[in-house]
């Protein structure tokens, strides 16, 4: 059976990509590089208890939003465009990156004046707490407070590492951008108690190793997007290595089944990986 449009009206919808940015907040711990990372709730239709980035969809504010540009420092919508490779609104990505780490960890990528802004104090902390709940529930709007507060956002101290796309298969798709900044003096990330769970600072090879033994949960790109940190001490050279970075590919991995029914994510030059992306499992019928 057809459409009047010609398509079969029994083939499953294609799932739409969603945008969406994720940020890898690091620091220098007493035993080298650790990064931050969020057990989703094991409730959540999404990705339930694994371990991930603070990260959400863009949303349309964070492309529309006419105050944004004013509180923005750093970079400017033609460059970042540029540089995922779109026409225009590639700021969004960016922006969309500042506030979910402040929406999901709390942490808040801007300054004021030359400093950046330090919740060290019990009553800013407090306030800027509020804030961050306001954000989140949509009371708020990110522009408006960074005007508020006598903010801009340093997008400066985000690093653009890596753009991945889900394959065909999932519920939800999406076209994500990865970030990474140094975690600011004078702020502590912590977890929302709803969307996340629970949170740690945890060593690369820890969050392998424990991975590795069943304890340490993680979907593909975020096990991926960690493999560059095994490589290095400190933010130091992790930050140098990000800004050598040129000419950023979009990663399509494409979804296998192995006759013994395991579920395998292939990579451009992979075994099987041609054939798995000329033959994709139906839109939306993997979790």
């Amino acid at each position: 059976m057809t459409d009047t449009d010609g398509t079969d009206a029994g083939a499953p919808a294609e799932i739409p990509l969603r945008p969406a940015a994720t940020v890898m907040l690091v620091r220098d711990g007493t035993d080298g590089l650790e990064v931050f990372m969020l057990r989703r709730n094991p409730r959540s239709e999404f990705v339930p208890g694994q371990f991930v980035f603070p990260g959400g969809a863009v949303d349309a504010e964070d492309r529309d939003d006419p105050g944004l540009e004013s509180v923005c420092v750093g970079l400017d919508d033609q460059t970042a465009s540029a540089m995922i490779g779109v026409d225009h609104g590639g700021l969004a990505f960016w922006v969309a990156a500042v506030r979910e780490c402040f929406e999901e960890a709390g942490v808040l990528l801007a300054r004021n004046g030359k400093a950046h802004v330090s919740f060290d104090e019990p009553s800013t902390a407090q306030r800027f707490e509020t804030l961050r709940r306001q954000v989140h529930d949509g009371e708020l709007r990110l522009a408006q407070m960074c005007e508020d507060e006598g903010l801009v956002l340093e997008l400066d101290e985000l690093r653009y590492v890596s753009h991945w796309i889900t394959p065909v298969g999932p519920t939800r798709r999406f076209d994500t951008c990865f970030f990474m900044a140094h975690i600011p003096e004078g702020q502590e990330p912590l977890h929302d108690g709803s969307e996340t769970v629970e949170s740690t600072w945890i060593r690369p090879a820890d969050a392998f190793a424990q991975h590795a033994e069943g304890k340490f949960m993680m979907i593909f790109p975020t096990y991926k997007n960690l493999e560059p940190m095994l490589e290095v001490d400190t933010v130091a050279d992790l930050l140098a290595w990000a800004d050598e970075l040129q000419d950023i590919p979009a990663l399509l991995p494409a979804i296998a089944v192995s006759p013994e029914g395991e579920v395998l994510t292939l990579l451009p030059g992979d075994e099987g990986f041609e054939e798995a992306s000329a033959n994709p499992p139906p839109p939306g019928s993997m979790p």
